[in-house]
């Protein structure tokens, strides 16, 4: 008889237990998160970009469940692995998250992280990265997908653009403050002192604003930095160069969206080389010169001419996909 009341007491005992245990076994879960959002929170407050080791990338970026969204950059920032645009993906990186941090839409459910290869070679290997630089959203929910990793090769890496990324895969949307630059006010005011101590100095002399040369060369130079994208390069902030992912270095964008600007000096000194071989090719056409000094400027106008067209003709088909013409160069 005992035995029949004592089953229910032990049936009852159990049933009571197994939801302290299970609400046990959740509750390690919730604080867990609530740690990390709180490291989280106090490592961006103290530094926008929060710089990440491989115990840190497994905690904070890979360990579930998230409710909060991380951007990470992976680079490689020490001058001996030779990442020629890390430097300046780093800075620009650096304020997109300096703007976010001080804006009021930064909030504990998007953070920015870094890891440097020398500092977290585990975790290159881990996520199969072999290349610098990388940007990669982790999302709230879910293993990051292929539109989470930000192409460098199409896109750049400049502050808007990544302000832009960020903002298609998080809808935050974070507007970049650019520190006030004084480089091209200084510039200004030192040539304009210069050009003005120069007619102070010649005041009784100024014959030489009346020669026409050199107001043509500041007039073909004027033309060559609009046309090869000195302005857009200013207004844009593209890199000077880009590194590949196989390792080398691209001089010339792959996009008709974007250029670098290495790639307006070469577009500079081909149309240069391109209006020599026009005036050498006029010159060849006055009857009153030397014939064979014509001649030998006709030759070599032309030869400017053909070489350095079809070489402006090939960078616009590589950057223009489907452009169907070209001349001596593919």
């Amino acid at each position: 008889m005992k035995a029949m009341y004592l089953y229910p007491l032990l049936l009852a005992c159990f049933l009571q237990v197994l939801p302290l245990s299970q609400a046990a076994k959740k509750e390690p879960t919730k604080s867990s998160l609530a740690s990390r959002v709180e490291q989280l929170t106090d490592l961006s407050n103290r530094r926008p970009v929060i710089r990440l080791n491989g115990n840190r990338f497994r905690d904070l970026v890979k360990a579930s469940p998230r409710n909060y969204s991380i951007i990470v950059m992976f680079t490689a920032l020490e001058s001996g692995r030779q990442c020629a645009i890390c430097k300046q993906a780093s800075d620009e990186y650096q304020l997109v998250a300096n703007s976010y941090r001080f804006s009021p839409v930064f909030s504990n459910k998007l953070f920015f992280a870094m890891v440097d290869f020398d500092e977290g070679p585990d975790v290159f290997q881990s996520m199969k990265l072999n290349t610098a630089p990388v940007f990669m959203h982790f999302p709230e929910k879910g293993k990051p997908k292929k539109q989470d990793t930000m192409d460098l090769q199409r896109v750049g890496f400049s502050a808007d653009v990544i302000a832009k990324w960020v903002q298609e895969r998080t809808d935050t949307q974070i507007r970049v403050f650019r520190p006030p630059n004084y480089t091209g006010t200084v510039a200004l005011l030192m040539l304009t002192s210069l050009i003005g101590g120069l007619l102070y100095l010649r005041r009784n002399n100024l014959e030489f604003l009346y020669n026409r040369t050199a107001w043509a060369l500041i007039a073909l130079f004027f033309v060559f930095a609009m046309t090869s994208g000195q302005m857009w390069n200013h207004i844009r902030g593209p890199p000077f160069v880009q590194k590949t992912q196989n390792g080398g270095v691209a001089y010339i964008h792959g996009s008709s969206q974007g250029q670098f600007v290495l790639e307006t000096y070469f577009v500079m000194l081909i149309n240069g080389l391109i209006v020599c071989g026009m005036i050498m090719l006029m010159e060849a056409g006055d009857s009153k010169g030397d014939a064979g000094k014509r001649k030998a400027l006709g030759i070599v106008g032309l030869g400017l001419l053909a070489v350095f067209f079809s070489l402006l003709l090939s960078i616009f088909r590589s950057k223009a996909g489907g452009y169907p013409y070209s001349f001596l160069f593919r």
